[in-house]
C-alpha cells in the first residue's frame, strides 16, 4: 500500500488503464462509469506527473471525481447515440450460397426436404423449380432453405 501511494501517479495510470480495459474486453463498451473513471484516472494521473495537481491522495481523489463528472457531462449524450446506431444488415451465413441439384420439384405450394449436414431443410422458392435445376441456397433459417434456380 504504501507504493501505491508513494507512487500516486503511477498507481492512477495503471487503475485508469485496467478500468478501461474491463470497461471495453469484459463488459464490451455496454456501461459507461467505468469508461468515465478510467479515463478520469489516467488523466489525473498525467497531471500529477506533470506536477499541476498536488501530489496526495485527496487531491488525486479530488480531480479523479471532478473529471469523471465532467467527462459524464461531456461525452453521455455522444456515447448514447453511438450505442442506439445498430446495424440492420441480416449477416450472411455459410449457408448462404450453397448449390446443389434438386431431386424434386419445388414451388410455393410444393415444399420438399433437402437432408444437408446431417438435417433435413424444408426447400422454399417463389417461383417453380423442376427437379434436376442446379439450385442455389439465398436464405436460410431455422430448418428452411430459401432457394432460386442458379443462372
Amino acid at each position: 500500500m504504501d507504493w501505491a501511494i508513494n507512487n500516486l501517479a503511477e498507481s492512477l495510470l495503471i487503475l485508469g488503464i485496467l478500468l478501461l480495459v474491463v470497461e471495453v474486453a469484459v463488459l464490451g463498451f455496454s456501461t459507461f462509469v467505468l469508461f468515465f473513471v478510467g479515463c478520469a484516472a489516467v488523466l489525473s494521473a498525467i497531471l500529477l506527473y506533470l506536477g499541476l495537481i498536488p501530489d496526495t491522495l485527496l487531491g488525486s481523489m479530488l480531480s479523479t471525481g471532478i473529471f469523471t463528472a465532467l467527462l459524464a457531462i461531456l461525452l453521455w449524450k455522444p456515447l448514447k447515440n453511438m450505442q442506439t446506431q445498430v446495424d440492420v444488415t441480416k449477416p450472411k451465413g455459410d449457408l448462404v450460397g450453397h448449390t446443389f441439384v434438386l431431386k424434386d420439384e419445388v414451388s410455393p405450394e410444393l415444399t420438399p426436404t433437402y437432408r444437408y449436414s446431417g438435417i433435413d431443410w424444408k426447400l422454399e422458392s417463389v417461383n417453380k423449380i423442376e427437379a434436376g435445376t442446379t439450385v442455389e441456397v439465398v436464405d436460410a433459417s431455422v430448418g428452411k432453405f430459401i432457394i432460386r434456380a442458379k443462372l
